[in-house]
């Protein structure tokens, strides 16, 4: 099954998986790619609550109000797709790849696995490792397990903090600086999120991994 790349650039982490917590952000895309599944909003890597882990989390459809978040879903024809880099030459030589089955309302994780074809084109690779049903907005929370990952899916409160019309002032010219506190213009909206923790030893036995995040359209 052939997918293409239909954002004009992933969002893209360096991950220490020794630990620390290392994000990347990008709310408010074209009107081509906003408000769809496609749509990527934020990328965050970091060591979990066991050590020996890694935890990748993928958001999407950003600035998603209380009242359409119920309506929001995954597009089972959208997989969202971590690139992970562990010998430093910037080339995918592992991809997480999550997949939403809408007949059965789960998000199916595939990999780590090495791909077959790198770049803007991909396919499944292999078979399903590790799988959940998406949590409902305003239910229990449900994760799945398999194959030693851990994986959740569903619509979270936006954790990404950014004070948007005091940016546009500095960009003016009217202020000089950031107010401490600021005020965050994504609070009180939500997103669609994906996240999947993996043991560090999946991802091979580099120190350091650089890691991307992309959308990627049936076709």
């Amino acid at each position: 099954m052939k997918r293409k790349k239909i954002l004009v650039a992933a969002i893209i982490a360096a991950a220490l998986t020794t630990g620390g917590i290392i994000y990347a952000a990008d709310h408010i895309d074209t009107p081509a790619v906003t408000g769809q599944a496609s749509d990527i909003t934020d990328l965050y890597v970091f060591k979990g609550a066991n050590p020996a882990n890694l935890v990748f989390v993928a958001n999407t459809q950003g600035l998603l109000t209380p009242g359409t978040t119920a309506a929001a879903k995954f597009d089972e024809n959208t997989i969202l797709e971590f690139n992970i880099d562990n010998n430093g030459d910037n080339i995918e030589d592992l991809v997480i790849q999550c997949k939403y089955d809408a007949a059965s309302n789960k998000m199916q994780v595939y990999g780590p696995i090495a791909p077959s074809e790198k770049g803007t084109r991909s396919k499944l690779e292999g078979t399903v490792t590790a799988e959940t049903t998406v949590t409902p907005y305003g239910g229990t929370l449900v994760t799945g397990t398999g194959g030693g990952i851990q994986v959740f899916a569903g619509p979270r409160d936006d954790p990404f903090f950014f004070d948007l019309d005091q940016f546009k002032k500095i960009l003016a010219g009217t202020a000089s600086n950031f107010n401490n506190p600021g005020t965050d213009h994504f609070a009180g909206t939500n997103v669609l999120s994906v996240v999947v923790e993996v043991p560090k030893t999946m991802l091979g036995s580099s120190a350091s991994i650089n890691v991307w995040l992309e959308t990627k359209k049936k076709i």
